[in-house]
């Protein structure tokens, strides 16, 4: 990663455990440099949502905690704060699934991320604004319930309804679900304005390896809670064992997809 942009966010070691039993991650380090797009990747299952739950000490929800490691914002220890605390310093989760508040318009729901401001309404106007600027498809669809929207108009709003809240960094997870391949490229490039233009810094977990690793500069893979891979984005795209693994594109004359993999892995991640 390049040195010229400082650490936002430093996962160091940390392993994970829901209901003092089942241990999830097993200690994952990773780090998000200020202004860049880094992504989570592996199947279902991997630790994408568990890791991004972590940094927003969204566990305790599931009956999951950190047992082990450090998260740091900035150089200061994170673990300790709450969901609210980490929003006023500027990190916002954009959750799976969406979760718009249905009964509640596109505008109203937008307006909710707002919430949390202080700087008056003008300055909200103003970011609201910015947002249709980026949706525009959510400027048409302002006064509409947000159940009564597709799935990839409720994916802008949980989007949009993060930005408003001006924040330092989002934590997306899994945007590319159930949405049609050209509504995920659309999103996707609205991540990659706001981070060019907006200077918003991202951490996304993402089962598409493609898209993901096309519109990201760094990514980590994660398989059974453990990073077993991590590299510059385009390194990772034309690595041979990525292709195979999550790109589809192996060869014809290879065994069954799991016992090739736990043989590599065995072999080269895991030595």
């Amino acid at each position: 990663m390049s040195v010229a942009s400082p650490t936002l966010l430093n996962v160091n070691g940390i392993e994970v455990i829901y209901n003092h039993v089942i241990l999830v991650l097993k200690g994952v380090s990773l780090n998000v440099p200020e202004g860049r797009i880094v992504a989570l990747l592996g199947g279902n299952g991997a630790g994408k949502t568990t890791t991004l739950r972590a940094v927003s000490n969204l566990l305790a929800g599931e009956r999951g905690e950190v047992t082990k490691g450090s998260i740091e914002l900035r150089g200061e220890r994170i673990e300790s704060l709450t969901p609210a605390d980490l929003v006023h310093r500027g990190v916002i989760q954009v959750m799976e699934g969406r979760h718009c508040f249905g009964h509640l318009t596109i505008e109203e729901n937008l307006m909710t991320g707002a919430y949390t401001r202080r700087d008056g309404r003008a300055a909200v106007a103003e970011t609201l604004e910015k947002v249709y600027a980026y949706f525009p498809r959510l400027k048409t669809r302002r006064s509409s319930q947000a159940a009564y929207t597709s799935g990839g108009e409720q994916q802008m709003c949980a989007i949009g309804r993060a930005l408003m809240a001006n924040p330092k960094m989002v934590l997306l997870d899994e945007p590319s679900m159930g949405l049609a391949p050209q509504i995920v490229e659309e999103v996707f490039e609205i991540v990659r304005d706001l981070n060019t233009k907006e200077r918003v810094t991202f951490l996304l977990a993402e089962q598409n390896t493609n898209i993901a690793l096309r519109y990201s500069d760094y990514g980590y893979i994660l398989e059974n809670g453990r990073i077993v891979m991590d590299g510059e984005a385009k390194a990772l795209a034309e690595n041979e064992d990525v292709k195979e693994f999550y790109l589809g594109m192996g060869g014809g004359d290879r065994k069954s997809f799991r016992d090739v993999k736990s043989y590599k892995r065995r072999k080269r991640w895991l030595a």
